[in-house]
């Protein structure tokens, strides 16, 4: 994680605290190195900004790291639904593709 990156980042989300890249952005830098961190701007999003279909994927693959299974199961539902609502074909695939993978391990 690049402490500048993240220091521009957070920067931009002082400047327009309501754009949901500003907090997205900050959630992926987070992800690799302060997963809980991350999960705290996953969770802001998935409550302020629903809509953002980008959260849905990374919010569930990181529940899924943090052995939270429940949560990622119905992040990935209500992805798939949002996705399928704003017509996002690709990441309305990569959110089934990520959803059956879960399901797939789950039942292993």
């Amino acid at each position: 994680m690049s402490q500048s990156r993240l220091e521009q980042l957070l920067g931009f989300l002082e400047e327009e605290p309501n754009e949901p890249f500003n907090i997205y952005a900050i959630a992926l830098e987070y992800t690799k190195h302060k997963p809980l961190e991350a999960l705290v701007y996953f969770e802001k999003l998935l409550q302020n900004h629903p809509a953002y279909v980008p959260t849905y994927y990374h919010a569930g693959k990181l529940y899924e790291e943090l052995e939270e299974e429940a949560k990622a199961e119905a992040v990935y539902k209500k992805g798939v639904e949002v996705a399928t609502a704003q017509n996002e074909t690709l990441a309305l695939r990569e959110l089934q593709n990520a959803y059956q993978e879960f399901l797939d391990f789950k039942d292993m």
